[in-house]
């Protein structure tokens, strides 16, 4: 019941919504953030209940859906699924905090932001692959009309140019499902027993089966050269769009990875892991490089998403303990990291309607709050010690080193992590330092609501770059299984 409370809550808060007469601002408001706010309370009882030391899925509910296919509400949570479920279920609270900034059309936007959470949700608990694929679809539409009609700049072209190539790379992955299904003996929807048969197919079903989960996966990390939908649509996004579309979005491709592709083409998995690395190098220095070169504040946090997402792919193909808990930590990290940059870029908006680096300078003495947060976001972007992206990359990368394949794409991506301080240095000099641009003497410095939105997720940076044991303990067990399922060791 717990799992299934936290699709029902928003769901409730939809409903709620939807009844609501759309000049009631306030009481719109108040339902998104406690149907929000409720679903964080639970994922924290959940974490609370979790039993680390178990490798099995827990809190498993599954009621027969459509029998004549054999498919079934099922839904559970394991160590990989459940850092995924806390991050959605913080970033929704605190982008739904962030959303109070929207001034038109409340009661749709409010009501689409509820689908989203509904979708992002479902996707990380679904155990059956019939209703994962639902969920996995149903995040695209809320999230086409969010930046369709809340976002800003080319808003139509960039949510269609997100719909289209998201769509693409879903469409390869239903036809990988149908596949499975059809091989599966007896047929069956169920991710469990599918990952139980996945040795049995063979090696050259795994391969097309592995392509098709793949093209589906690298378009929502993004993979490179799949990745050109994600600047355009993290620029016209509305702030707590973007904050939701780095943050749980494109980790919903990593997830799909852990939860997928390797338990059902675990031979297939193993055979193109240097694949994988070879693009997760050339997604850290290609899009560090990208970033290096903007003018725009957003779609250098954009372009720092990319490359920051290709740790998550070196983590994957190394198939050590360090380096997969390296990969699913730095899926969490860099959601509350980038959730934190989006933020802050859509604060400054805010103010000042304009992205362009060039037209700040001296910030730091005018809003010294807003600079403290901005130079803390920065550094743990950078990998700094004693914040949570350090402890991600660094575990990523002693994983993939050891792995005498992939040792040439992990010296590689070293390139990264230099230009990572480069941009993210370059941010803190062209906003913060220097002579204070005369046209922002009146600008105003973070207020309340602003500041309760970014301190929770200042606070899970320190702890888990401080004790980042806690949630490393939460992955271990399940990521020992899917190693072992995979490698036999």
């Amino acid at each position: 019941m717990l799992l299934t409370g936290l699709l029902l809550l928003p769901l409730i808060g939809l409903l709620v919504i939807l009844a609501l007469p759309k000049t009631a601002v306030t009481a719109i408001r108040s339902v998104a953030l406690l149907a929000t706010g409720a679903v964080l309370l639970l994922s924290i009882l959940l974490l609370g209940a979790f039993r680390s030391e178990v490798a099995a899925m827990q809190f498993v509910a599954q009621l027969p859906w459509i029998p004549q296919l054999n498919v079934s509400y099922h839904v559970g949570i394991d160590g990989i699924s459940l850092p995924m479920v806390l991050l959605t279920a913080i970033l929704s609270f605190l982008a739904c905090l962030g959303s109070f900034s929207i001034h038109e059309r409340h009661k749709e936007y409010f009501a689409l932001y509820l689908l989203l959470v509904i979708g992002m949700m479902g996707t990380f608990l679904a155990l059956d692959l019939f209703l994962f694929y639902i969920f996995w679809e149903l995040v695209l539409v809320p999230m086409y009309f969010l930046i369709g009609i809340w976002g800003g700049g080319r808003r139509e072209y960039s949510a269609f140019k997100f719909f289209v190539y998201t769509l693409a790379g879903s469409l390869a992955m239903l036809l990988a499902i149908l596949a499975l299904y059809w091989h599966a003996s007896p047929r069956t929807f169920d991710m469990v027993e599918l990952a139980r048969q996945g040795h049995a197919i063979p090696l050259a079903l795994q391969r097309l089966l592995f392509l098709g989960f793949f093209l589906g996966f690298a378009v929502k990390v993004p993979v490179f050269p799949f990745h050109t939908w994600l600047p355009d649509a993290h620029v016209d996004a509305p702030t707590p769009g973007s904050v939701l579309l780095a943050g749980v979005l494109l980790k919903m491709g990593g997830y799909g990875f852990f939860r997928l592709a390797y338990p059902f083409c675990p031979d297939a998995a193993w055979e193109f892991r240097w694949v994988l690395a070879a693009l997760g190098a050339i997604n850290i220095v290609y899009g560090a490089f990208v970033a290096l070169a903007q003018t725009d504040f957003k779609k250098l946090v954009a372009y720092s998403s990319v490359s920051h997402m290709g740790f998550v792919l070196l983590g994957l193909a190394s198939f050590t303990p360090e380096g997969m808990q390296g990969a699913l930590l730095q899926m969490f990290s860099h959601g509350l990291l980038t959730g934190g940059m989006f933020l802050l870029v859509g604060v400054l908006y805010d103010r000042t309607h304009t992205r362009e680096l060039s037209a700040f300078g001296g910030l730091g003495a005018r809003v010294p709050r807003y600079a403290g947060l901005l130079i803390f976001f920065s550094l743990g972007s950078l990998g700094l010690p004693g914040l949570s992206g350090f402890v991600a990359e660094f575990l990523t990368l002693v994983g993939a080193f050891q792995v005498p394949e992939i040792r040439w794409p992990t010296v590689l991506s070293l390139i990264g992590i230099v230009l990572a301080a480069a941009y993210m240095l370059k941010v803190i000099q062209l906003v913060l330092l220097g002579p204070l641009n005369k046209k922002w003497q009146a600008l105003q410095d973070l207020t309340l609501r602003e500041w309760l939105s970014l301190a929770p997720l200042v606070v899970l940076v320190l702890l888990i770059g401080i004790y980042p044991l806690g949630l490393l303990h939460v992955q271990e067990a399940s990521l020992q299984q899917l190693i072992y399922h995979v490698t036999g060791r």
